[in-house]
């Protein structure tokens, strides 16, 4: 394979921490070795061929501004790729495009003078001369010529790309399938957790006992305790927040960002009530389950007692009828969450800037950063929950 054709199937499957240099040599993995210097395929407008170095360190800084990467360019005292190749050579390298003008693979070396079949090449005769010539191309491995001249039109991203025809059926499909298996799984468990936190937070502290027979310190809370059954999370019921019911639980469970709408458009089935989630992403054996809903007026008095946590709109109406007589006390029994985008204005968090709730941040395109914003939701709710269970 020529240096060009290996840097990008390199960089198609993110693998350029792999390619390394050794002295004067630069290492891909340990299926190829080419030297920096090495001229590749790749001309560019001003008529030279990009060297091998060029272009690793090229790839390697991407995503510097220009004007950076040409200053470090200079710094190493490497030759720089031009600003009107850079487009170009990006779509190429990253798989964007199959191919381009500005490539140029080596054609097969043709002798001048071709030797008829019957024509006998002596190897030990005039290897300085013509029959040197002949012998070599004789000796050449055909299918060396061949890749020398091969120009890849598609590689194995390309090949799946089918006109009018997509996978998304099949993701829907096995989501769906997964999402019944763990309701089911979810309501089988509900009963034996709804048994356990009875024990841990009603009967358990009548009895100075916990679930696993121990001795366990009555609990003092703030204001209240924790009512019986599943804890209670609270979201909004308008589509204009971040986190709803519909994709609450794809957030919660699986640290997975989905907007509103498009979880709305794909249900099939009607508005649910009420959701359970679980912290799945955890080390620890006992995993709580909490109930999530939307409907703040239907809860009872005493479905008021299990509600640990809220995510706000950021409006004040939210809390109408809520039977709680300011935001203090709200916040001060019940764990405050704002969603919003990291890029959204300051002004859309005004109001909420006065309330004691944590503002949890997101990309609007980085969904591999939700993660860690689920994990910072869940670490304040376990943090929450311990502080209302002990003294």
């Amino acid at each position: 394979m020529d240096p060009l054709s290996a840097l990008r199937d390199f960089t198609v499957r993110n693998e350029l921490d792999k390619i390394v240099r050794v002295g004067d040599t630069f290492h891909f993995s340990t299926a190829y070795a080419f030297p920096c210097a090495a001229p590749t395929a790749y001309r560019s407008k001003q008529g030279t061929l990009y060297t091998l170095e060029t272009l690793v360190h090229f790839v390697k800084n991407l995503h510097a501004k220009h004007h950076d990467y040409i200053r470090t360019t200079s710094t190493q005292k490497i030759p720089a790729v031009t600003l009107l190749d850079r487009k170009g050579l990006e779509n190429y390298l990253l798989g964007k495009i199959s191919s381009t003008d500005a490539i140029e693979f080596p054609k097969l070396p043709q002798s001048s003078a071709p030797i008829p079949d019957s024509t006998p090449v002596d190897r030990d005769f005039d290897l300085n001369g013509e029959n040197s010539r002949a012998a070599v191309l004789e000796d050449e491995n055909p299918m060396v010529l061949l890749m020398a001249m091969e120009k890849p039109l598609k590689d194995r991203e390309l090949l799946l790309e089918c006109r009018n025809r997509d996978f998304y059926a099949v993701l829907t499909a096995a989501t769906r399938r997964d999402e019944e298996r763990q309701r089911l799984e979810s309501q089988q468990r509900k009963d034996g957790l709804v048994a356990k936190n009875r024990i841990d937070r009603g009967y358990g502290e009548e009895l100075g006992v916990g679930f696993d027979g121990t001795a366990k310190p009555k609990m003092h809370l703030k204001g209240s305790k924790i009512g019986e059954g599943v804890p209670i999370i609270l979201v909004p019921s308008a589509f204009q927040t971040l986190i709803t019911i519909y994709n609450v639980k794809e957030f919660l469970e699986n640290g997975v960002f989905v907007p509103t709408d498009a979880v709305a458009k794909q249900a099939k089935e009607p508005r649910p009530d009420c959701v359970t989630v679980q912290k799945k992403f955890s080390r620890d054996r006992v995993v709580t389950a909490y109930e999530v809903r939307d409907k703040p007026s239907a809860l009872k008095a005493e479905d008021w007692d299990r509600v640990v946590a809220v995510f706000v709109l950021g409006k004040e109406w939210q809390f109408k009828d809520w039977p709680f007589k300011d935001h203090v006390e709200i916040f001060n029994k019940i764990l405050g969450f704002y969603m919003r985008f990291e890029d959204d204005s300051v002004e859309s968090a005004k109001i909420v800037k006065q309330w004691n709730v944590k503002i949890i941040s997101i990309s609007k395109n980085k969904r591999h950063q939700d993660r860690a914003a689920a994990l910072e939701v869940w670490d304040r709710l376990e943090e929450f929950m311990r502080s209302r269970s002990h003294s």
